[in-house]
């Protein structure tokens, strides 16, 4: 008797874009989190004024970073763009903690994939964005015009990343 060995249906995911679902499932994400950022009483304050298509822009921000379209940095400037959208706001650690987890929590509850390797490569994002946010949006902070959109991968990520 032989064994027959069969191929996969399809190829598995190129990017971590992919493998999340594609952009619905990042647009479904940030509606998710973005209900809990409201109803937060630490993170609300912060996006009184937020506007109702954020949460879309967001999407299509996380998108590139894992490698789907490059529909933010066409629509909306880029990395740059995200800085400037962080200057001046005065973040603090405790909110930018309380970020990670409601969107690691939306994440967990609209059913984005929760193997090693994505949810490693998700937080590690999450993480170093996170962490970029709070230092940009302290007094002093200035956009480096030069720095490119980031590129998060498995496990690795693209490009020259400087702290400001």
């Amino acid at each position: 008797m032989t064994t027959e060995v069969q191929e996969p249906a399809s190829a598995a995911p190129s990017s971590p874009y992919d493998w999340a679902g594609g952009m619905a499932a990042l647009e479904t994400l940030t509606e998710a989190f973005y209900g809990k950022v409201n109803a937060d009483p630490l993170l609300q304050p912060v996006f009184a004024k937020m506007d109702p298509e954020h949460p879309r822009h967001v999407a299509r921000f996380l998108a590139e970073v894992f490698g789907g379209p490059k529909a933010y940095s066409e629509s909306h400037g880029g990395h740059a763009e995200m800085i400037r959208h962080h200057l001046g706001r005065h973040l603090q650690e405790a909110q930018r903690r309380r970020w990670v987890q409601l969107l690691i929590d939306a994440a967990d509850e609209i059913g984005l994939p929760d193997d090693p390797e994505f949810r490693s490569s998700f937080v590690a994002y999450i993480e170093w964005g996170t962490r970029l946010a709070v230092i940009n949006s302290q007094p002093g902070a200035e956009v480096a015009e030069e720095q490119p959109m980031p590129q998060w991968g498995w496990g690795e990520t693209k490009g020259p990343y400087v702290a400001p």
